[in-house]
């Protein structure tokens, strides 16, 4: 919970193509394997570190000690610091209501699925799935939208009898509520989350932010002037590529 905070945002799975620190790299390092081999190199078990993060990264969230989603780009699993929460729901446009959803553009099962779960309170896909009718695969297609939105978020697993356990999910201004009491102006919103950026980041590109957070590059790069101009960053200029690094 600590490195979450001191990270901003993060990742939970190292992924090459997003300037994001991975909770899975900074437990075990960068060539870790996830699994005990027998002698002819086939997976027999998981390691002790990721068995840890496999319980973390679920554990995690179901304490509060960090927002955990597909709530970025790609999909991807992604870790908030508690801190950034605010920062991240006031881009919604949303004022923090666990109903306003309603106000959102979503499809008709998407909002569906969002009024079952305000009503039911926290559900697995397999919940979901009985309690609208609808087959996984646009289930799953919704959910996924619907995270990337902030409509949704995880509230830690369910046991079930068979297979892995399942995701639960909640309302994100629900879970959330205590923190989106007072939410950013947009602009201060997207200010916060590209400096977390630059602090994991190191020397990024408008194109870097823009890809972790679903911005167009070019309000990426007028969000990075703007800290520039508050001495909040330094801008460098590498074979004519713009970088911007944390002061």
């Amino acid at each position: 919970a600590a490195w979450v905070d001191e990270a901003g945002v993060a990742v939970v799975y190292a992924s090459a193509d997003l300037v994001l620190p991975s909770l899975w790299e900074a437990m075990a390092g960068p060539d870790a394997d996830w699994a005990i081999r027998d002698e002819h190199g086939k997976a027999v078990e998981f390691s002790p570190e990721f068995s840890k993060l496999w319980r973390w990264k679920d554990e995690l969230p179901e304490k509060k000690l960090a927002c955990a989603g597909r709530h970025f780009s790609r999909g991807v699993a992604s870790l908030v610091a508690p801190r950034l929460v605010g920062a991240l729901y006031a881009l919604t446009g949303r004022p923090g209501r666990p109903d306003d959803f309603r106000g959102a553009e979503l499809d008709p099962l998407e909002g569906e699925i969002a009024e079952v779960i305000l009503e039911n309170g926290p559900c697995t896909g397999p919940e979901i799935r009985r309690l609208v009718g609808a087959e996984k695969r646009p289930v799953d297609s919704a959910l996924g939208r619907l995270h990337r939105a902030c409509v949704l978020t995880n509230a830690g697993i369910l046991e079930q009898e068979q297979g892995w356990p399942a995701i639960r999910n909640d309302l994100f201004a629900r879970r959330w509520g205590a923190r989106l009491k007072r939410l950013p102006a947009p602009d201060a919103a997207r200010k916060s989350l590209a400096e977390a950026l630059l602090r994991v980041g190191g020397e990024v590109s408008a194109a870097d932010v823009a890809a972790v957070l679903r911005w167009r590059r070019n309000e990426a790069e007028s969000i990075l002037e703007a800290l520039a101009g508050e001495g909040a960053a330094a801008e460098l200029n590498e074979d004519g590529l713009r970088l911007w690094a944390a002061r």
